[in-house]
């Protein structure tokens, strides 16, 4: 097999890979930042050592380019499939890593933390895909289990499957959810259910979830943070009046230790492979293998507002049945209604992702007013009601 180079492309998040070969057209990015190179048979030389005998790349190539979508402007980039000739016949595997930049990005040892947690935590979770190896890059171009590395890499199983966005892709579409979308939507549900039943007495962990929802590069302050100056929607005074809100449900939440729950805590339509039926894997679990079930169940929901949103200005039609469904699903297996008392800022931090020019650039300006609207109103109710989320996205003036 002749040498090329993989180039590694490190910016503000997860990779966004493509091999410099005629066989795989590169990933359209405008990412910029350091590069590192991998050699074919650097690569291949890790591959064998890693599985235990003679292995042959067959085809290196950037997943997900349909996962690109013009709407989605910022996300955590694009992995790398490899698909290998090894002594019991084909296997693939799939080889990201984290790129410097903001949101926590920017240090290695803040990527290295990342790519670390997630090889312990991905096979800790039921149903998630699993983990394989952190292995490292070297300025030479070459991978190894670790050593003198310049950054790490997270190497793991190929699950097949269609991510479930394409689902409501297709309602947004088409405008009428099949009884399918609502059987998948309920299995979600009953998932987060499942892995939320299993509790862990830790009241200081408790408090550091919640800490880390406020303060986490990733979650609501660095939300906050990205959101660029001039603005004609939003300035610092109404994001630091969000963030003010938020310190006070950080005190109003940090003694509830007795919801610490196992959690995804990434929970989102681009982070779950359907197959047939009701059959999924879930991809990326963050941030933490225990936290708060709010930030799952806020993490999903979000989305069918969000589409509903696109569909018909408003939470109505197929996407109101399916989060009508959601809920109702989620709140009749576990009979947590302690749930609504604390969705609150875990709505605020997801509705700020999606309301964020940074991650979708192309939303209209009354799209985006609406979910801002909704990122400041929520957190001055108690208890959540799922059915009236139409009245916290008004302006509160």
């Amino acid at each position: 097999m002749r040498e090329i180079e993989l180039s590694f492309f490190i910016s503000q998040s997860r990779c966004n890979i493509f091999a410099r070969i005629g066989l795989f057209r590169p990933f359209a990015s405008n990412y910029t930042g350091a590069m590192l190179g991998i050699s074919v048979a650097a690569l291949q030389r890790y591959l064998a050592q890693l599985f235990g005998g003679d292995v042959e790349i067959m085809g290196i190539g950037a997943m997900g380019e349909k996962l690109e979508d013009a709407l989605k402007g910022y996300g955590y980039g694009t992995p790398l499939r490899i698909d290998l000739a090894v002594a019991r016949g084909r296997r693939s595997v799939v080889l990201s890593t984290v790129k410097p930049g903001g949101f926590g990005h920017e240090r290695m040892a803040d990527r290295a933390a990342i790519l670390l947690w997630e090889f312990r935590a991905f096979n800790a979770l039921p149903r998630h895909v699993r983990a394989l190896d952190v292995g490292g890059l070297t300025g030479d171009g070459s991978a190894k289990t670790l050593g003198d590395c310049d950054e790490l890499f997270l190497l793991t199983e190929l699950v097949e499957g269609t991510e479930y966005h394409r689902d409501l892709d297709r309602i947004l579409d088409t405008g009428t959810a099949v009884a399918l979308d609502l059987k998948r939507c309920r299995a979600l549900a009953g998932y987060l259910a499942e892995i939320h039943a299993v509790k862990r007495g830790d009241p200081g962990l408790y408090a550091r979830r919640i800490r880390e929802l406020i303060g986490h590069s990733e979650c609501i302050l660095g939300l906050t943070d990205s959101y660029p100056q001039g603005l004609d929607y939003i300035g610092p005074p109404q994001l630091a009046r969000i963030e003010k809100q938020c310190i006070d449900w950080r005190w109003r939440m940090k003694t509830l230790s007795h919801r610490l729950s196992q959690v995804h805590g990434d929970f989102h339509p681009w982070n779950v492979l359907f197959r047939e039926g009701t059959d999924f894997t879930v991809l990326d679990r963050s941030r933490g293998e225990w936290g708060e079930p709010a930030d799952d169940v806020a993490a999903m929901a979000i989305n069918y507002l969000f589409y509903a949103l696109r569909h018909r200005g408003a939470l109505d039609g197929p996407f109101k049945d399916l989060w009508d469904a959601f809920f109702d699903a989620y709140l009749t297996a576990t009979g947590d209604s302690g749930l609504l008392e604390v969705v609150q800022p875990f709505l605020c931090w997801r509705t700020l992702v999606i309301a964020s020019p940074v991650w979708y650039p192309s939303l209209s300006r009354d799209i985006r007013t609406k979910l801002l609207n909704l990122a400041g109103n929520v957190l001055e109710t108690t208890p959540f009601d799922p059915a009236q989320v139409d009245i916290l996205m008004e302006d509160p003036a």
